[in-house]
């Protein structure tokens, strides 16, 4: 049932190449010409139809106004997302779907296995999906449905691994609007202009922390079903992300900041995000990464006085400035890192962080539950604990002395370990920490009562800290060039190898 529902869904039409930037206006004037044409015949058709039936009824008849209506303002709301700012749009036909590709040079797309690609400013994008490699897809596993879309797992013939979001039809937004208007074809569109707007703006907004749009697609049919290809992710998990590292943790949370600046001053202006939740974001290899863009929003407040720049929370508000222009500008950035403290830093980023960068921790906790700084500052601070703790110089304090407590071997490693959990540990079934030197992995060792000895092969996280593997005892050495094992002293002088 699965997979017949979603590959239903599946568009069988590709996108189509750039031209000039002089077509582009031209093109653009167009489409809202034919849009508002198109929308406007359907609406006149559909009153002489009713008009024409000898049972006329205008409570019907109203209905389809307000439906007429409401479809008017979502093509207006996404309209403005089409115009770059440098005035370089492109918007092409091809059939009756529209692709769209924001400010992108005519000279940068090229022939990609016999379809139009877009390619990158820089280095051809070999990542994009063409619609036509989703004809031997196979579905894979449900991530997941909302009011409005529903998204699944794919795996393409090739080995990519993808996630496709459709409408989901059977949605609370397709049943109201269903129960309400009677017009499988108008509610369709209507519920569209989410995942349209969400397409959009994921082209508009190109980040390392919002997943990427790999394609987007639309059938031929009347209501046609609307597909965006997107980068797979796995859902946001906080109680998983309660249990892992700090330095992990303190990813999460830097990543999102990063955003959060850039949504401050994106391409479109400052953008809000409205539904501000963990699960509008997944993990992508171990960063976050904002997936749902359909409740985000570009218009700062429009207000008369400072009173009406109220900013509430459930426990507290906080007020801006009304602008001369009108606006409570500054009111979108506000929101955004004021959820980013509740839902996100507030867990995440104190508990169990290295105690000589607690202070800096304290202050970015205490300023963003302020809003006392801006985006740029609150990034500011997460830089430079991020500088601090990559570098080492947290632990400049650490006593030299404590690496000479351990005798280093070369090229072999443990066998017949005897392994004990710490937490939080990279290892569930063990204790494996990330360390910046051998000797802050002695420090660590040296803390820990029935820590014997650790071992070094190599292997770092992102921030380019080594693995360490503390352990309690092993029977024997094996030969391995890529470790290091380190024993403690006082407990080898025992008798052998430690136990």
């Amino acid at each position: 049932m699965l997979t017949a529902l979603s590959v239903s869904h599946i568009p069988r039409q590709s996108m189509s190449s750039t031209r000039s930037p002089l077509c582009a206006v031209a093109l653009f004037a167009l489409l809202v010409l034919a849009s508002t044409f198109l929308m406007r015949n359907w609406h006149y058709d559909l009153q002489e139809k009713t008009f024409a039936s000898r049972h006329l009824d205008v409570d019907f008849l109203s209905l389809q106004n307000i439906l007429f209506k409401e479809l008017q303002e979502r093509h207006e709301e996404i309209i403005p997302f089409y115009i770059a700012s440098d005035g370089d749009n492109l918007l092409e036909f091809s059939g009756n779907f529209v692709s769209f590709y924001p400010s992108i040079k005519p000279d940068k797309v090229r022939k990609y296995n016999h379809k139009e690609i877009l390619i990158g400013s820089s280095s051809p994008d070999e990542d994009m999906v063409a619609c036509d490699q989703l004809d031997d897809m196979k579905v894979v596993d449900f991530l997941g449905s909302g009011y409005t879309k529903f998204v699944v797992k794919a795996d393409l013939p090739d080995g990519l691994t993808i996630a496709l979001k459709s409408i989901n039809d059977q949605g609370t937004d397709m049943r109201k609007c269903l129960e309400e208007f009677k017009d499988p074809v108008g509610c369709h569109e209507l519920v569209s202009f989410k995942l349209k707007k969400e397409i959009i703006l994921l082209q508009r907004l190109q980040h390392p922390n919002i997943v990427k749009l790999k394609g987007h697609c639309r059938d031929k049919t009347p209501a046609g079903g609307i597909t965006a290809i997107l980068e797979q992710g796995t859902p946001l998990q906080m109680i998983q992300l309660l249990q892992s590292p700090w330095e992990e943790r303190f990813r999460v949370c830097l990543g999102l900041v990063r955003l959060l600046h850039f949504l401050s001053e994106s391409p479109l202006g400052s953008v809000a995000l409205l539904d501000f939740q963990p699960r509008q974001f997944v993990m992508v290899e171990g960063e976050l990464k904002l997936t749902d863009l359909d409740d985000a929003t570009t218009r700062e407040p429009l207000c008369r006085t400072d009173a009406d720049c109220l900013l509430q929370f459930p426990l507290r508000n906080f007020s801006a400035r009304c602008s001369e222009r009108g606006l409570c500008e500054g009111m979108n950035e506000m929101r955004n890192l004021y959820n980013a403290h509740r839902y996100f830093f507030l867990y995440l980023l104190p508990h169990q962080a290295p105690v000589t960068l607690r202070p800096l921790v304290d202050q970015i906790m205490n300023s963003t539950a302020e809003l006392r700084n801006n985006t740029n500052g609150t990034l500011e601070a997460f830089e430079e604990v991020f500088h601090i703790f990559r570098s080492g110089r947290h632990l400049e304090n650490l006593p030299p002395t404590l690496i000479r407590e351990y005798t280093s071997m070369r090229g072999v490693s443990s066998a017949g370990n005897v392994d004990y959990r710490c937490w939080p540990s990279y290892n569930q079934q063990g204790c494996v920490l990330s360390v910046h030197s051998t000797r802050e992995a002695a420090a660590i060792c040296h803390s820990h009562p029935q820590c014997t000895s650790f071992s070094l092969r190599g292997q770092r996280t992102w921030t380019g800290r080594l693995l360490a593997t503390f352990r309690s005892g092993f029977s024997h050495l094996v030969p391995d060039v890529h470790s290091v094992v380190y024993m403690r002293k006082t407990k080898a002088s025992l008798g052998g190898a430690p136990q």
